[in-house]
């Protein structure tokens, strides 16, 4: 009886660790944070580190919230899959901000919900394929209208058109990937789809979202100011024109952008493929894409 105790012992502690070094991520997190926030210059490769966020997004994120100090502290999130890993889940937790996350998954959405976070934090998620029809209904449905705080766009595919189609909500802060691979000149994006799958859209992978170019022409026709991108190369960050302060400042494509460094191309057999970015571009331009360039009035573009 004893032995068998002790085993039940050893193991209710193992099924702690996972809770256990999710509470030390946090407390480097706040650390890193206070190491940063104090000398922030607007430059925001200088402010980055990770907690939640996949590339540095947590530590840009609140060197900007700290800054400007929206209004409104709520964040909505698109694409989070199991939100593990997710811009907002440390502005969740550190500065208790309110939030909505989507994903086109139900077995994400259920993991969220079970996660203590879920009730611990003002937190909402909700299964939903996001299309350019359906985003602004979503939104209102969950009570989300009017000012935000932030609003990070990450669907690998749709970002372009989806951004462009929100009409509900104005967000203080606007994070929204980008693929480098098109280079910072030329505004394209792929075509609309409403059912479009980067992993179904052509085998490389690489075939997805839109220009940094493409970006910032429609953040400026929504009045928002590109201000700069994670050093990473696949996230941009704008700040609404009104809320903009020193020492950030507003950027042209060309001044903001970042190449990526990291490969993600396939090969038919979905292998990786070793390509060169002149390469990735030249398969790019092989296939369908749209011109966004001063097209901001066609509503069916």
């Amino acid at each position: 009886m004893r032995l068998l105790r002790r085993i039940r012992e050893q193991y209710s502690e193992l099924k702690r660790i996972p809770y256990r070094l999710h509470l030390l991520q946090e407390s480097i997190g706040r650390i890193e944070a206070r190491q940063t926030l104090g000398s922030f210059s607007g430059d925001l490769g200088a402010v980055e580190f990770r907690v939640f966020s996949q590339w540095g997004e947590d530590g840009i994120i609140q060197a900007i919230v700290n800054l400007i100090k929206p209004p409104v502290r709520t964040f909505i999130e698109f694409g989070v899959q199991n939100y593990c890993e997710s811009n907002t889940r440390f502005l969740l937790i550190n500065n208790n901000w309110s939030g909505l996350v989507l994903d086109g998954s139900p077995e994400n959405v259920e993991y969220i919900r079970k996660d203590p976070i879920y009730w611990q934090y003002n937190l909402k998620a909700e299964c939903a394929f996001i299309t350019r029809e359906n985003i602004d209904q979503l939104l209102s449905r969950a009570g989300l209208n009017g000012e935000v705080g932030l609003l990070s766009i990450d669907i690998d595919g749709n970002d372009y058109w989806v951004w462009r189609s929100i009409k509900s909500i104005r967000p203080a802060i606007v994070v929204t990937e980008y693929n480098a691979r098109f280079g910072s000149e030329r505004a394209v994006t792929v075509p609309y789809l409403p059912s479009f799958r980067r992993s179904e859209a052509h085998y490389s992978n690489i075939y997805y979202g839109a220009s940094l170019q493409a970006m910032c022409l429609l953040g400026r026709s929504k009045g928002y100011a590109l201000i700069g991108c994670n050093s990473a190369g696949n996230n941009a960050f704008f700040v609404r024109h009104d809320l903009l302060k020193s020492p950030l400042s507003e950027k042209t494509a060309d001044e903001a952008f970042v190449r990526n460094q990291f490969r993600e191309a396939r090969q038919e057999d979905g292998a990786l493929a070793p390509l060169t970015s002149s390469e990735e571009l030249a398969l790019l331009n092989s296939l369908p894409l749209v011109d966004v360039f001063d097209k901001f009035d066609a509503p069916d573009l």
